[in-house]
Parts: C-alpha cells; structure tokens; sequence
C-alpha cells in the first residue's frame, strides 16, 4: 500500500507554506487579486501609442501577472500533492480560470499595439522610458503577422480554457484514475504496480519482474485505449485550431515561431538522428550478448549489464552527491543549492497515494525552487534529483539576475542546465569508482542517457510531428494507426533485434509529454547543447563562467542567440553529431573496460 500524504515526514515534503502559510492564506490572496484585476487595465485601452501610458500599462500588467503566477504555483503544487483531494483541485481550477479570465481581459493589448503603423512603433521601441521592455515590445512586434484584431483574440483568449481539456482530462485518468495489475518477479511474489514504480522495476535484473510489469502497464493502457487516442486526437485539434487561427503554415511553425525556432532546427534533429542509429543498433545487439538472450525485447533495454544493485542509494546520500558534484561551478553555485535542498526543503521526495507521477522543478518569481520526486533509491533517481536541481539553479540564478519580464527562460533551452548537471554528477561519481566494474557501469550509464535522452526522444519528436501531419492533412487518428506508426519507428530506432511485442504498441499512449505542444524535441536538442558546454566549461574558468552566464541569462535573449553567446550553434547539426561522437567513444570505453567484442 502506498503512502497517505500525512505519512511522509515534513522534512521530506516541500516548503509549500513558504509560499501562503495556510490553504486559508491563498484562499484570501485569491480574492484580493479577483477583486482588484478585474477590469483594473482597460483604462489604458486605445492610449498604447504615447510611450508613457505603454510603460504604465506594462508595469501594472506585469505586477498583476506576478501575483497570478505565485498564486498558481502554490495551487498546481497542492494539486500534485494529491490529485484525489478536491479542496485542492478546487483551488487549481479557480485560479486556472482567474488566469483565464486574466488573459481574456488583456487580450486586446497585442493587437493594439500590433495595430500601430511601422513608424508610432518604432517610436514606441526606441523611446528611452522603454528601454527596459524593449526586447520584450520587439517579440511582440515578431507576431505581427500572426496576431488578429481585438476581437478576435478576445474570442481566442475566451476559448482557451476549453482548448486545455483533453490534457486535464489525460492528466487525470493517467495519474489519479488509472490502475494497473500488480506484476510479479521470479520467485512468484506480488510487486504492487504504479507510475513511480514502473522504472524501478524496468531497471531491476530480475527479467520476470521487468516483463510482467510491461506487459501490465501496457494492458492497463490497452484498457482505455480508445478514449486515449480521442483525448491527443483532441490535443492535436487545439494546435491545429490555434495555428490556423493564427496563420500558420503548421502546427510546428506555430509551436516554434514565437521562440524564433526555425522548424528546419526540429526537422534538422531529426535527420542527424536517423543517419547515426546504426551506432544505436550496435548498441541494441551487444545488449543482446551481454545478457545472453535468444530475444531481446524492450523491457531488456533498461537492465542492468554491470552492477546496479551497489549503487542504491539513501535519499541523504543522493542529496549529498548532488551537492558535492557541482563543486566545479564555484563555490556560491554550490551554497545556494546546498541551502536550497538541506535547509529550505525544495524538494518533495517520495511518492505517496495519488500524488502526480514522474518529477519536474517549478516555482515562480517570488518562491524558491520547488522539485517534485517520487524518490524510489535508485541511480536514476539520483541523476533526476540532479537533473531537476539543474532546473533549478537555472530558475534561480536567472530570477536572482533578471527583472520579472525576462527571468522565465525560454523552453528551447529549459533541458540544458538540467542535463549539464546530470554531466557533473556522473563525473564525480566516476572518481568514486572502486573497479572496472564500477567505471563501466557509470559508463554505460551516460550511453543509455544518450539513449533515453537524444535517441528515445528524437523518435517521441519524429512521432508527435506525424499526427500532427496527419491531423493537418485531416486523416483521423485511429489506436489501429498510432499503433502500427509506434512500432514502426521502434524498430526504426532501435534496429532489427527489438522484438515488437504487443505491449509495446501502445507506449504512445502514456507519454504526457505529448500533450505538451512540440515539447520533447527540447530534451534532444538540450543534452546535444549541455554535452558541448559541459566539455567547453571543464577547459576554463571562463567557459564556465560563460555557461553561468548563460543560465544567468532568463528570457533576456532567443534561446538560439542565447546558446550561441555560451558557445554553442544549434543551428547546425554539429552539436547532435559531436554528441554521437562522443557516444561513440564511450561505447568503445564500455566494451575495453569489459572486455567484450
């Protein structure tokens, strides 16, 4: 049986009430703001040409957004504790609607001042009491082209509570309604089953276990098959909507073009993935050997081939490592997230009954970091307690250095300070290896994460492309269609070895991510990026202290423009290619310090 939230340990829980005291404190925060922000900016309403008025009307705009922001941190945080307790889905559903409400009364600034001639909007751009909005006036000025009249985007802004429903909807039939059978290891015994489970269980060497709890996940998804696919048929309806209505070619220019995200960066990731997974295959086949199987299956890709049982650790322990790995970026780096995961408790480590699964790191302008767990003691556990501490730091360094309008970094670069800093635990965590043994497992660690992380997810990207496409194109999404596409491209991308298994058909269907708007891409693009700045930062201080720069930097510049200053092009397909490089290296390492061919 799991957990009920009152069970774990306060220490282990984050510091929610740093940010209202009490349920009670936000319920009147909540009213104070529904009373004041409504209706508090027309005022300036058909005055956006004189530079004053502009500058007033952003600083009451953005000190609005600020106290909505707090506001929705704390209720999506409460919500995630427990998605059975209604108080808090409540409170998560009122304040999603005063943001909608928000965004529907502010819905006419753009267009007005979209609607402003070229010259009044340069003026507008060049005058000094702007200065400070001036980056943030010229994204604006960018979706010229892509912004409609007043009423319309108040119409737009009217419907886009309703555009959000089939991600809810899957949100909460996968974390709170979904069940699945329990699976079993070698010697028979019953293993409980769950979101925050799953993985453990994909990485433990009893093949058992890792089977039975694939082929029960994905018979627990089989079960709600046909309302999944309606719910990213749904999702993908809303892009299309959204693109459409904006006058965009498609739903990856839509999704790309407000980030200055040429699709050719997308479409480009995708083709140097594809011209280097032989490298992957090889992979897949010495899995094969090393584990002396007749078949290998997808459940097999996870297992351990050297050792995992010696790298449990404690979650005191993984705090500890993570803190004491990041001792290369200086030690105020390092205080700061000491104090953030010891003394101000950022971090909600374990699963409990109904908590939301996986992990992320949130906050807004005026908390801490927050990171969300379900810490189950394994080594990938711990580089994801590192990985969301990356998160972190970047949230936190960039709103220690930016003014509120420009510490959100964009999402382009939101997986590179995360996964430079699963670079520099498994760095020092090789200085700990006592063998070879302990060194190749560490090895191949970093090759499944290249795996996971650029492979695993490029075919996600390559997937959510094509039921875009097929949505656009108007071809209905079927569970007949996205299955047989799903084991297409898994033998694509892991070779002619993979055994297609019927579970494996239906691995689609649970990646929340795809409910996310061209989100997954960002990982691939993000550990091809932090692997070029990790190497360039361990070659001098001043690499590094371009790359602390850089997660200094918010949304103060494009992501693309952002990366190129620390040092790295992603507009070219160089950093994808070094990152298979490097790859390939460490394949070569793995197999010398084993002593396999």
């Amino acid at each position: 049986m799991q957990l009920s939230r009152q069970e774990i340990p306060s220490t282990d829980r984050w510091n929610v009430e740093a940010l209202y005291p009490t349920p009670e404190a936000w319920v009147q925060e909540f009213k104070q703001i529904q009373t004041s922000a409504k209706g508090s900016l027309t005022s300036f309403r058909g005055r956006l040409k004189d530079p004053k008025e502009t500058r007033a009307l952003l600083e009451a705009y953005l000190e609005l957004d600020r106290r909505l922001m707090k506001l929705h941190t704390y209720a999506h945080m409460r919500h995630d504790e427990d998605l059975g307790n209604d108080q808090f889905k409540s409170g998560y559903g009122q304040v999603m609607g005063l943001i909608n409400d928000f965004q529907l009364e502010t819905s006419w600034i753009e267009p007005e001042l979209m609607s402003l001639g070229e010259k009044e909007f340069k003026e507008l751009l060049s005058h000094s009491s702007l200065a400070p909005y001036r980056f943030h006036l010229e994204k604006i000025g960018r979706m010229r082209p892509h912004t409609l009249s007043p009423q319309m985007e108040e119409l737009m802004a009217l419907n886009g509570k309703s555009l959000d429903t089939a991600h809810k909807a899957f949100s909460a039939l996968n974390n709170a309604d979904m069940t699945f059978k329990s699976a079993f290891n070698s010697k028979g015994e019953e293993q409980p089953l769950t979101h925050g489970s799953y993985m453990a269980y994909m990485r433990s060497p009893d093949r058992e276990l890792r089977r039975t709890s694939f082929e029960n996940m994905g018979q627990g998804y089989e079960a709600h098959i046909n309302t999944l696919t309606e719910l990213i048929q749904g999702q993908v309806e809303s892009h299309l909507f959204s693109a459409k209505a904006r006058k965009f070619g498609s739903c990856l220019e839509s999704a790309l073009f407000p980030h200055q995200v040429d699709p050719t960066v997308y479409t480009n990731l995708i083709q140097a993935v594809r011209s280097r997974l032989p490298l992957i295959h090889e992979y897949v086949a010495l899995r094969k050997k090393m584990l002396k199987l007749d078949q290998i299956h997808m459940y097999d890709l996870y297992a351990p081939l050297v050792g995992e049982a010696e790298t449990e650790m404690s979650y005191s322990e993984a705090r500890e490592a993570v803190i004491t790995s990041v001792a290369p970026m200086g030690t105020a780096y390092q205080a700061a997230l000491k104090k953030g995961l010891v003394e101000e408790r950022w971090v909600d480590v374990y699963e409990n009954a109904k908590k939301r699964s996986g992990a992320y790191s949130t906050g807004c302008y005026d908390s801490m970091p927050y990171i969300l767990m379900n810490y189950q003691g394994t080594l990938n556990d711990v580089l994801t307690l590192a990985h969301e501490a990356g998160h972190s730091m970047h949230s936190l360094l960039s709103r220690h250095n930016q003014p509120y309008i420009y510490a959100q970094y964009p999402i382009f670069v939101a997986e590179v300070a995360s996964t430079f800093n699963e670079q520099l635990l498994i760095q020092h965590l090789k200085t700990k290896a006592k063998s070879k043994q302990d060194l190749a497992f560490l090895v191949n660690y970093q090759i499944e994460g290249i795996c996971a992380t650029i492979v695993r997810q490029t075919m996600f990207a390559e997937f959510e492309l094509q039921i875009h496409r097929w949505v656009e194109e108007g071809t209905p999404l079927t569970p007949t269609l996205l299955k047989k596409y799903w084991l297409e491209l898994s033998r694509d991308y892991y070779g002619p070895e993979i055994v297609l298994d019927p579970g494996l058909e239906v691995g689609w269907a649970r990646i929340p991510h795809f409910y996310y708007n061209f989100y997954v891409y960002q990982y691939a693009t993000g550990l091809s990026a932090a692997l070029a700045l990790f190497e360039k930062a361990g070659k001098s201080s001043a690499n590094r202290d371009k790359y602390l720069e850089f997660i200094s930097s918010g949304g103060s510049k494009f992501p693309l423009d952002l990366l190129e200053r620390a040092g790295v092009d992603m507009r070219t397909a160089a950093p994808v290619n070094a990152a298979f490089d490097h790859f390939a290296n460490l394949l070569k390492e793995f197999k010398q310090l084993l002593e396999v061919k």
